[in-house]
């Protein structure tokens, strides 16, 4: 354990040493002469020695104060050195993004390199999760959502519009809606807000197409969205899923879509709180999402029936 004079008094007396003055010591360090000489009174004392003979206009060392200025003097050198190093280092800020598992994996991920390039100074932190955080409790500063666009307390910036389509690698061979009868069906467990008839199954696309002939709740059942999709590009079935999540894979013809209809989705939207646009770590979100997701999103091939 260091056994160590006041900081205060050792300060006060490099000050006083530096400058040959209490007066000027004072003026630097913002206090009153007496306050310096009270400080280099107690170090004196502590030490058990005097450090200054003490003149009308003006303070002299003495040989002990001598030999201990300049050590302070390096020591407060140093110490002044590294604060002013790490106050010209660059500060570092961090905006944090949340969206679903499937969505930060499939359409954000590809496009973090982006964000570092509209904004070299930030940290994007990508927090991904299938249940809605509290923005304005600052679990993130701005997410993803699936819905209406309709949000309290929120402001919505549009995104993509979804299509949900019936989907499954070429090597099943599907063809015609028929096909379905002998097929594995892929589902996942849906939880975005809304009525559970606005939710895209494999019933309400049965009535959309008109077909029958098939159990529409039969097959493998996910508990995200994620896993049906890998799934599904694994050859296991055949599953309805987001045109903007499998557009690779529907570009590079890993999947397909064989035949129609598809269904109308709802639309993925940028949140954040009302009064938050113009904070920075929003501010810089908004634009990589309008300047690079939202323009890629829209030039991805669109997927029709084979």
């Amino acid at each position: 354990m260091r056994r160590l004079p006041s900081l205060g008094a050792l300060r006060a007396f490099e000050a006083a040493a530096r400058h040959q003055s209490f007066k000027q010591a004072a003026a630097e360090l913002g206090v009153t002469p007496t306050a310096i000489s009270h400080q280099v009174r107690q170090l004196e004392e502590y030490l058990r020695v005097a450090l200054f003979r003490r003149q009308v206009r003006r303070v002299v060392l003495t040989p002990e104060g001598d030999a201990l200025y300049p050590v302070l003097q390096r020591v407060f050198d140093t110490i002044a050195e590294s604060v002013d190093a790490l106050r010209r280092r660059p500060v570092r800020r961090v905006a944090t993004l949340s969206a679903t598992v499937a969505f930060t994996a499939r359409l954000l991920v590809p496009h973090v390199a982006a964000f570092r390039v509209l904004h070299p100074d930030w940290d994007l932190r990508l927090h991904a999760s299938d249940d809605p955080v509290d923005l304005h409790a600052g679990e993130a500063d701005a997410a993803i959502r699936y819905g209406p666009g309709r949000y309290p307390g929120l402001t919505a910036m549009p995104v993509i519009t979804d299509r949900f389509l019936p989907t499954c690698s070429p090597h099943l061979g599907l063809t015609r809606p028929q096909d379905l009868a002998g097929s594995v069906l892929i589902h996942f467990e849906w939880r975005a807000a809304g009525p559970e008839s606005t939710r895209p199954n494999w019933r309400a696309w049965a009535r959309r197409a008109g077909v029958e002939g098939f159990d529409a709740a039969s097959g493998i059942t996910f508990s995200d969205e994620s896993s049906a999709i890998q799934a599904t590009i694994a050859g296991q079935g055949v599953a309805l899923l987001s045109s903007a999540l499998v557009a690779g894979e529907l570009a590079s013809g890993a999947l397909v879509q064989p035949f129609g209809p598809a269904l109308d989705g709802s639309h993925y939207d940028l949140v954040f709180p009302i009064d938050a646009e113009d904070r920075p770590p929003v501010a810089a979100l908004r634009r990589w999402v309008a300047s690079v997701l939202i323009p890629r999103l829209a030039s991805a091939p669109q997927a029709s029936p084979r």
